[in-house]
């Protein structure tokens, strides 16, 4: 279905990228990068300039007990099932200006845009801001998609501590009664016809081949663990190496056998400790404990099933001296998106005269977890030599407005105009 021409028209490409830069002073680092950890006070400030620009639309605005923010377009029908459109506000330390960010901004545009063409919707047509996909400041991310679909109870999460020590749940309470003049929800309400997440491609792919629009047929699978070695403390001036338990040095082993375990030559399978910490962390002192990440993705659920099945057997046979303590603390199977959103995303990107490729997503995304729920999937764009997840992440105006061209397009077909 070819949307109205006044419906591309109506998308304003400078105006969404001053929201975007304006939502980058916000918690911006050197490099034109961003930290905006999720439930911070600079998250607060980011949501209530969102919630400024929807009230100034008409739109209605509502959270729920994970803190997920919801910016409502009514539709002709008020209990017809909404279109869901949205993704996130909160960065990784080190970020980006437009991960998640632009996907939650190019809901409000399309809104906007639907709004001033004039087209009326049949369904509702809500912009959704997920809490803490990132999992930058408490791991690990999707929670707030997570507790809204019901893929985990809400409670998970409680006793996760950020960096500092502070609980996910007190930060979370904190943050509600912060924001306890917005009307509250209850999870998983109403139930969504569809949802669709904007997002920038975060790899290569379609910059490389001069290509538009990604339509995202599915999410590999992710699991993540915390392993902690546990040694003991010597004096790094007289005690022999033999008689050591040596954290770090048995940290080293784990990690060389999971190097083994992961390899792949078809590159397909990825395998990233990204996050190391070592006590006592002092210079002249064997280390008595050695903690590390794990971050393992494959689209192919037995792959992922038996390498991850396996972390823990391969780390314990690597030790010299040291015990192990291997805990996972995310999983999530590979999925596959139903047809309906994709098709809606290629119809728009074709009648539309843009290039587009299907293909999988190797990044999680909220996305994953409304699968169960309702038809979804994702429309990406370009970003400058596939870079995400460091400041120089970039996307052009003219790239992201194509981008929400689409979303506007398949929003007006899936809710019905």
């Amino acid at each position: 279905m070819a949307a109205p021409p006044n419906l591309i028209a109506a998308v304003d490409e400078a105006r969404q990228w001053d929201r975007l830069m304006r939502m980058a002073q916000l918690g911006a680092i050197p490099g034109d990068g961003v930290n905006r950890p999720c439930l911070s006070p600079l998250d607060r400030e980011a949501r209530r300039l969102l919630i400024g620009w929807a009230r100034e639309l008409g739109l209605t605005v509502a959270t729920d007990g994970l803190a997920n923010l919801f910016l409502r377009h009514e539709g002709t029908d008020p209990e017809a099932a909404p279109v869901l459109t949205g993704s996130h506000m909160d960065s990784q330390p080190n970020g980006g200006r437009f991960d998640g960010i632009w996907g939650v901004l190019a809901g409000l545009e399309a809104v906007q845009a639907i709004r001033e063409a004039g087209i009326a919707t049949r369904r509702p047509i809500e912009v959704v801001a997920w809490t803490n996909e990132e999992g930058g400041r408490f791991a690990p991310g999707c929670m707030g998609s997570m507790a809204w679909s019901g893929f985990r109870p809400a409670d998970s999460w409680d006793s996760v501590t950020d960096a500092a020590g502070t609980t996910f749940r007190a930060a979370l309470e904190e943050h509600l009664a912060a924001e306890a003049d917005l009307p509250r929800r209850p999870f998983g309400t109403p139930r969504p016809h569809a949802y669709v997440e904007a997002h920038i491609e975060q790899g290569p792919r379609l910059e490389a081949g001069g290509l538009d629009i990604g339509i995202v047929t599915g999410i590999q699978g992710s699991r993540w663990f915390t392993v902690e070695i546990h040694g003991r403390t010597d004096h790094a001036g007289t005690t022999p190496l033999g008689q050591r338990k040596d954290a770090v040095q048995d940290m080293l082993r784990a990690i060389a056998a999971l190097n083994a375990l992961t390899h792949d030559p078809a590159d397909v399978l990825r395998f990233t400790v990204g996050r190391v910490e070592v006590f006592p962390n002092a210079s002249n002192t064997v280390a008595n404990l050695a903690r590390f990440s794990i971050d393992l993705r494959h689209p192919d659920k037995d792959v992922l099933l038996k390498r991850g099945d396996a972390i823990p057997g391969v780390i314990q046979a690597a030790l010299r001296g040291c015990t192990a303590t291997v805990t996972e603390t995310f999983h999530a199977l590979p999925v596959t998106f139903r047809p309906e959103v994709p098709e809606a995303v290629e119809r728009a990107a074709a009648a539309q005269g843009l290039k587009s490729l299907r293909m999988p997503s190797g990044a999680f995304h909220d996305a994953q977890f409304l699968v169960p729920l309702c038809p979804s999937g994702m429309i990406f764009v370009p970003c400058r030599d596939g870079v995400s997840h460091h400041p120089s992440e970039y996307s052009s105006p003219e790239q992201l407005a194509r981008g929400t061209r689409v979303l506007a397009a398949a929003l007006v077909e899936l809710a019905g105009a």
